[in-house]
């Protein structure tokens, strides 16, 4: 989301629809995994409704994961908060399709299908955002150490 207002709206009504839906809860797979596609749900929704393209809020506890593997070696010598800073200015289509790859661990088949767009359209938003980004991180590594 744009702000931690709207963040905490989507988190609250998030909430909202698991007790909703807790009894649609069968104990097959984990429910933390469960529970979160109903918050990635709700964002995605609340961000359909704005018309507006998709943003999902990251956690982050996920940026301990192995992010430079999923990256193609993007340099990230910089803390989770000037990463955030960076991933937050992407353009949010972009934005989008990097934090489900990145940080939710979606295929692009899968982004396809929650986003209606084509694979290969995946595929180059995630390309072109981790180009921003690199280029991003590296001017701002260029005037830390200049």
């Amino acid at each position: 989301m744009r702000n931690k207002v709207e963040a905490d709206d989507v988190f609250q009504d998030g909430f909202i629809i698991l007790f909703q839906k807790i009894n649609q809860y069968n104990f097959n797979g984990s429910f933390e995994g469960w529970a979160k596609r109903i918050f990635v749900n709700e964002a995605l929704e609340v961000l359909r409704k704005k018309q507006r393209r998709l943003y999902v809020a990251i956690d982050d506890s996920n940026l301990n994961t192995s992010i430079e593997d999923k990256t193609n070696g993007l340099d990230l010598a910089l803390s989770q908060d000037e990463l955030l800073k960076h991933i937050q200015q992407l353009p949010d289509n972009y934005k989008m399709v990097f934090n489900l790859y990145v940080f939710e661990d979606y295929s692009h088949k899968a982004i396809a299908d929650k986003l209606k767009i084509a694979v290969g359209t995946s595929k180059s938003l995630l390309s072109r955002a981790k180009s921003v980004l690199r280029t991003k991180i590296n001017e701002e590594l260029n005037i830390k150490v200049s």
